[in-house]
């Protein structure tokens, strides 16, 4: 089933059992699939995925080529940068305090996730934070502040593990200021005045460039042939 946004014509996919509200806008090549719900004046960018049961409250707005796993809801409130993924059945707040007999509709506060970002399967991220570009929340954890880009978040509270590459693999850096490299890609990275992780190859907006789009090689190989050459050595 191909359907036409109300809006501006725009082709994209929706299951039968989807519900879109006129008003509400999603980009070319996007598929929405079973019992999702996309309300009023919510912007989806290009080539995102909604999984089954899946929530986009109104004036939600989501960038390019976001992956949404099943039983997520996104509240009015949360913004999603291009190329975000959240895991299955992670939450997204938008009140801190709330109370069913408190109305706090008019003051939603605000979560901004950055471009490239990953919520973990079941993590939680507290309203009012913004997560930085391609960090990392792993399964389960729960989210209470801000997070800088390429971070690492694990556990309850979340607490900075570390930092990721683009391509989710953990960088071991022998001190600040040292060039490290992803395994999977050999793009480089370095910490710059014990803050500023980045990527030196590529600039943190720009797309990946297609041949490394793909992943090449399994995340847990990776680590078992760093075990192997740490037993080696």
């Amino acid at each position: 089933m191909t359907t036409m946004s109300p809006n501006d014509n725009q082709a994209f996919f929706a299951h039968p059992s989807a519900i879109i509200d006129d008003g509400a806008v999603i980009g070319d090549g996007a598929h929405v699939w079973h019992f999702a719900h996309v309300c009023p004046r919510a912007v989806i960018g290009r080539g995102c995925v909604l999984g089954q049961n899946t929530l986009v409250a109104q004036g939600v707005r989501i960038g390019d080529n976001v992956k949404i796993q099943n039983n997520v809801a996104v509240y009015e409130g949360v913004e999603l940068e291009d190329d975000v993924f959240l895991g299955p059945s992670c939450v997204l707040t938008n009140v801190s305090n709330p109370r069913s007999q408190v109305s706090r509709k008019a003051m939603f506060e605000k979560t901004l996730i950055r471009r490239g970002a990953t919520i973990g399967a079941n993590a939680t991220v507290i309203c009012g934070v913004t997560i930085g570009r391609y960090a990392m929340v792993a399964a389960g954890a729960v989210v209470t502040d801000d997070i800088p880009d390429y971070a690492l978040i694990i556990g309850v509270p979340g607490r900075q593990r570390g930092w990721v590459s683009r391509h989710g693999h953990p960088m071991r850096l022998e001190n600040p200021g040292a060039v490290v490299r992803c395994p999977e890609t050999d793009l480089r990275y370095t910490l710059e005045h014990h803050a500023r992780f980045h990527c030196l190859d590529i600039e943190e907006d720009a797309p990946l460039p297609v041949p490394l789009a793909t992943g090449m090689v399994p995340y847990r190989q990776l680590n078992s042939r760093k075990s192997d050459r740490a037993g080696n050595s």
